[in-house]
């Protein structure tokens, strides 16, 4: 369509980006180009934007382009109506701000029938017009001449000229904005409880008589006190001081001392209680939650991300445990790929009891299967399993593992671990999973909904489809930081890459299938419908190990291949002899080989990328030990300081993982000895923390700790 306005001023204006590499980033979104390629590969055109910048440029793109399509709606339709001005036509092309637009679409709006439009059918406009411009003469003299038999007395015609005075108050522009004012300054947001609902509603007690500034509101409260009005407890709205804001809105209106003038005053006042105030409440209540549903989203994405990032294992043979007591603990060995090879069930604790038979068989399990790290699931029985296992004599050292469970039995029960394992039960599912997530957190997380994983705040009462968005950006930006093995990845690993889907996914492992592994990133040419765009977007992001170029196996992308040759040659060394060679890398002159097409910043990718290749971004992961006498939440006890594994980060503090069930709150204000205003920046997921226990809440499962006491 044909914009009004052009995107690029739009997007320079909202961003603060310079012009001309936000001209060049909206060319490669309309391109094709998808966030990674853009913030890996396309450095000189965009200012070195990273990713958040790039999504930030593509967010208002897209909300401009919204913006256009309505503003071509409104005019059409003030068209239709045969009221559409040339001013009227011209501040609706030049606005950028929506509220403004729908403010000036306000009045022309298809609405049901309201008071005011009852009154115009029965042609009391003019009596409405007559009684604004406030001249002298007797208004009920005036309402006379408009009694009809639709209209049966005087003040029934003042009523409906009201009405529509009411109305035009409500809908105009400045009035509007007025009224918005008191809200921006003394909102203050309250919360009763619903008659009857004391009982019902009991969680939502600290919110049965609440009122905060509305620009204090922090995004849990928000959305906590969302949920409760949803769920019919609470009674949520705005108050302001009502007289200050109706007696700047008579300023406006009421200009001389007459009945006109009363009459105008009485509409004046109706139209804000009953019309202007409920719709700027609901504005306000609306954008609100809008803001917390932003926030949480923020929180659940930042949290996700550690998450996908937490250090892998790696390529290990790992034997999972996932535990039970009277149904046993699901026992399953896996190769350093993570392929099944193994799995049975023993029954260790109560209420069978079988110590000695289940130390024999996992000492037997590890023997046999080359086992070099132990990786038990978290939930019930988790401890008790960690004890028994820490007491078995193996033949070798191996390492031991609490892994977060979080959604395992999420996937045991998809599609995805069916069709992976048609013959197996879903503990065994679960217990490949645990595993898998030891070894490679990343590409196991990616098999499920990322709302099912337990890193977020409030994640159901959120705009679902805003959250969906930013969590499946999150997983994409995970995935092709670290890059991807073309030949080992599953389909649901290789869906995320820059450029891919589902489909092409699944046609990269059947080409595999059919031809075996790729030799090469030339050969992902002939997968199924990869077309070159396809191919230059996702080809930097996969591995390629083996005989062929030794850059297939980094994150130089191919268009840069005739660079680093260039590089070697001059070098007098092979590419395979400059990989890894950071004297060699340090030595070479960037300032030579940079052109209009590979500038600086993408050759210091290169280089860095060529000291290391393939590098992984993520550590190792480190088995932890939990306190030894602390396995339930009966065994805490005040004033003791235990060593914890910090599981989840909310805008309100952070929970950790003590080794019990439940875990512990770390109030924000328990996190360190000075003020912090998001926890976020101050403590990172999977953090080994120690916390001093400051009350135990048997009754509730609530755990409080603080870690600056500690």
């Amino acid at each position: 369509m044909e914009y009004y306005i052009n995107p690029v001023d739009y997007a320079v204006g909202k961003s603060g980006f310079q012009d001309h590499y936000v001209r060049n980033l909206l060319v490669l979104l309309d391109g094709g180009a998808t966030i990674p390629f853009i913030a890996r590969y396309r450095k000189e055109m965009t200012g070195s934007m990273d990713e958040v910048q790039v999504e930030q440029v593509q967010t208002l793109y897209e909300e401009f382009k919204e913006l256009e399509k309505r503003k071509k709606t409104v005019i059409d339709n003030i068209e239709q109506q045969g009221k559409l001005t040339p001013d009227l036509r011209k501040q609706v092309e030049e606005c950028t701000d929506p509220r403004a637009l729908e403010d000036m679409y306000l009045p022309y709006k298809p609405k049901k029938q309201t008071r005011a439009s009852k009154a115009r059918a029965k042609g009391l406009e003019p009596l409405a017009d007559w009684l604004e411009k406030q001249e002298a003469g007797s208004a009920r003299e005036k309402a006379a001449g408009f009694v009809t038999e639709e209209v049966e007395n005087e003040e029934e015609s003042l009523q409906g000229a009201r009405d529509i005075i009411a109305e035009r108050v409500s809908e105009n522009e400045r009035s509007r904005n007025a009224v918005r004012r008191f809200f921006d300054r003394e909102a203050i947001v309250t919360a009763k409880v619903v008659k009857g609902k004391e009982e019902e509603g009991e969680k939502f007690m600290d919110y049965f008589n609440y009122s905060e500034p509305l620009r204090r509101v922090p995004s849990h409260r928000m959305l906590a006190i969302r949920r409760g009005e949803s769920a019919g407890v609470l009674k949520v709205g705005i108050e302001i001081s009502d007289e200050a804001a109706v007696t700047v809105l008579e300023k406006q209106y009421v200009k001389a001392r007459n009945e006109s003038a009363e009459q105008v005053s009485m509409a004046v006042k109706d139209g804000y209680k009953r019309l202007l105030f409920p719709s700027i409440e609901s504005e306000y209540l609306q954008e609100s939650k809008r803001k917390a549903d932003e926030e949480a989203i923020r929180v659940f994405a930042d949290n996700l991300r550690q998450l996908l990032l937490a250090p892998p294992l790696g390529n290990k043979r790992v034997l999972a445990i996932d535990p039970g007591y009277r149904t046993g603990c699901k026992v399953v060995c896996l190769d350093e790929t993570g392929q099944l090879l193994h799995d049975e069930a023993i029954y260790p604790h109560p209420p069978r009891n079988e110590i000695a038979e289940a130390s024999t068989r996992l000492a037997v399990l590890v023997d046999v299967h080359g086992t070099e790290a132990i990786a038990i699931g978290n939930g019930t029985a988790g401890r008790e399993t960690e004890r028994f296992v820490q007491r078995i004599r193996l033949d070798r050292k191996v390492q031991v593992f609490i892994v977060n469970e979080n959604g395992a039995s999420i996937y045991s029960a998809s599609k995805i671990a069916r069709e992976e394992f048609p013959d197996r039960d879903v503990t065994v599912r679960g217990a490949v999973s645990i595993g898998r997530r030891l070894m490679d957190p990343l590409a196991e997380l990616v098999k499920i909904d990322p709302k099912s994983i337990g890193v977020g705040q409030y994640q159901h009462d959120v705009d679902q489809t805003r959250l969906k968005e930013s969590l499946d950006r999150v997983v994409e930006s995970c995935v092709n930081r670290v890059g991807v093995n073309v030949n080992t990845a599953g389909v649901h690993l290789l869906t995320r890459v820059s450029g891919l889907g589902p489909a092409l996914a699944e046609n990269i492992t059947e080409y595999i299938r059919e031809n075996g592994p790729f030799r090469d990133r030339k050969e992902l040419k002939r997968v199924k419908r990869m077309g070159e765009k396809t191919y230059e977007q996702c080809v930097g992001f996969l591995r390629i190990a083996g005989e062929g170029n030794p850059l297939d196996n980094s994150a130089v992308h191919p268009e840069s291949y005739p660079v680093v040759e260039r590089m070697a040659r001059d070098a007098g060394i092979s590419i395979a002899g400059l990989i890894g060679n950071e004297q060699a890398c340090e030595a070479i002159d960037l300032e030579r080989y940079a052109d209009d097409r590979v500038g600086l910043p993408t050759l210091r990718d290169i280089v860095e990328e060529l000291k290391k290749p393939g590098r992984d971004p993520r550590a190792t992961a480190e088995a932890f030990q939990f306190a030894e006498n602390v396995h339930a939440i009966d065994d805490l006890r005040e004033g003791m300081v235990i060593p914890g594994i910090v599981a989840n980060i909310t805008n309100f503090g952070v929970f950790v993982d003590v080794g019990v069930k439940q875990n512990g709150l770390v109030h924000i204000s328990e996190i360190a000895d000075s003020f912090i205003s998001n926890p976020a920046k101050t403590i990172a997921l999977h953090q080994r923390v120690m916390v001093k226990v400051l009350q135990v809440d048997k009754a509730r499962g609530r755990v409080s700790l603080s870690i600056r006491q500690a």
